[in-house]
């Protein structure tokens, strides 16, 4: 019994003890260069072109995204449906934000063909690089992926792959336009 009374003591000191100290932590705010982002809130067509390599015989793709900010503007969330010639359709979501730690933005990706992507990215003016470690078959090659900004409602995209991060091969090209 009196083990249990000083048990009981000890939880209700460190609940006391635990409560206060989150009490005092100040709220977390989202990082600066997460406004960059705001540029990508909406709806967006995008239409490119598969080129014929790795990743199948290639072909027209059309995608359609809608993105929001998730409560609290710490990641903007995109949803995803594609179709395309080699690889048929389906749908993704994917979070972008901030890493202050390593000054660079991230890219998380999660789609329907079971794919799980993990990209960093920079921003250089009108330039967005995004760059990622890619599997394909038993080779992991490095991607790239460059977005340039055309107007406040179009941009062009690239997706490179390189076996050595030196000579790079485009798999995919094409243009975005917002809709909304």
């Amino acid at each position: 019994m009196r083990r249990f009374v000083l048990s009981a003591a000890i939880s209700a000191v460190l609940a006391v003890v635990g409560s206060s100290a989150h009490a005092q932590m100040p709220m977390p705010k989202p990082a600066p260069e997460l406004q960059k982002l705001d540029y990508f809130v909406g709806k967006w067509n995008l239409t490119g072109d598969m080129k014929p390599g790795p990743m199948g015989p290639g072909g027209k793709m059309t995608m359609t995204e809608e993105d929001s900010w998730m409560d609290g503007k710490f990641f903007l969330v995109t949803h995803s449906k594609y179709s395309s010639a080699s690889m048929g359709g389906g749908s993704g979501i994917s979070f972008m934000g901030y890493d202050p730690d390593k000054k660079m933005y991230t890219y998380d990706e999660f789609n329907s063909m079971g794919e799980a992507e993990h990209s960093t990215g920079t921003l250089d003016g009108d330039t967005w690089t995004w760059s990622s470690d890619e599997k394909m078959g038993d080779k992991v090659m490095k991607g790239r992926f460059t977005l340039k900004i055309l107007t406040p409602a179009s941009y062009s995209f690239k997706f490179e792959v390189s076996p050595d991060g030196s000579s790079w091969a485009t798999v995919m090209d094409g243009t975005a336009t917002k809709t909304s």
